[in-house]
């Protein structure tokens, strides 16, 4: 049986996400601060114990803020990929067995709809539903669903003529047993790697729709909408930028390495 094998440098981001992920889940307990109190006398008050990385022009605490931010920075991206993925197999499977008048109408579908680049795509729906958190999981997980249903779709019709799958059939294994046995785990390496290259993508987007006010809005301390509150005092007190956009571009570096390395990480050895 093939193991996933992990290099030093694949391993070290691995621990990393692991560590931003446990840091974004139990924020409510680390934080030391409320990252919603509004405390006006305390505003832009340097690095301290009480304050790890001071207060915004609020007087909240920015550690809070930026430990809470993982949620709705990294974790609404996860939870984008996730659904879409999800839909993207349901969708591919359907078109692939189904062809036909089905396999056409989903085809001209996805050449309408992809004929536009998905972040145009998205703002389109955001600026047809309005700006809020549920209105860019929605756009962005109906556009990443789309795009990864096409790619799907290809990879099942040409599974679907493989000796395996035709002995498979003469066993009497068939419809969704087929598809869960069969189709889905020989698909799994290269959409699993497809996702993994999109997810600083998609941090990237939920950051970008909230600083121009069609994402997170206040007081959701979404990093990107923490950006966009700090750019009015850029010459007073950078460090509002700064710190969340260090964050943003941590994490996408560390996700991009992992993904993008010579040997995936998905990628069985």
């Amino acid at each position: 049986m093939k193991r996933f094998k992990l290099n030093p440098r694949q391993l070290f981001c691995v621990i990393v996400l692991v560590l931003i992920g446990f840091l974004g889940l139990f924020a409510t307990w680390i934080m030391p601060n409320d990252p919603y109190f509004v405390e006006v006398t305390n505003k832009f008050l340097p690095p301290s114990w009480e304050y790890p990385l001071g207060t915004d022009h609020l007087g909240r605490c920015i550690f809070s803020r930026l430990l809470l931010g993982i949620r709705y920075s990294v974790g609404a991206a996860v939870f984008i990929q996730i659904v879409a993925s999800a839909l993207a197999i349901c969708i591919g499977a359907t078109a692939a067995f189904k062809g036909g008048i089905v396999d056409f109408l989903f085809i001209r579908l996805c050449d309408i709809l992809l004929a536009f680049p998905t972040l145009v795509l998205a703002f389109g729906l955001l600026g047809i539903l309005g700006p809020s958190l549920k209105n860019v999981l929605f756009a962005l997980i109906f556009t990443q669903g789309i795009y990864y249903s096409r790619i799907l779709r290809g990879l099942f019709i040409s599974i679907k003529e493989k000796e395996y799958i035709q002995a498979a059939r003469v066993s009497g294994t068939s419809g969704l047993k087929l598809i869960v046995r069969h189709f889905i785990p020989n698909t799994m390496t290269p959409l699993l790697t497809i996702v993994s290259l999109d997810l600083g993508k998609v941090i990237l987007e939920i950051a970008g729709f909230s600083f121009i006010g069609l994402g997170v809005q206040a007081p959701t301390p979404e990093w990107g909408m923490m950006i966009s509150e700090g750019k009015q005092y850029i010459r007073q007190h950078p460090e509002l930028m700064l710190y969340p956009g260090i964050a943003i571009i941590f994490v996408v570096l560390i996700v991009n390495v992992l993904a993008g390395s010579k040997k995936s990480v998905f990628q069985k050895g």
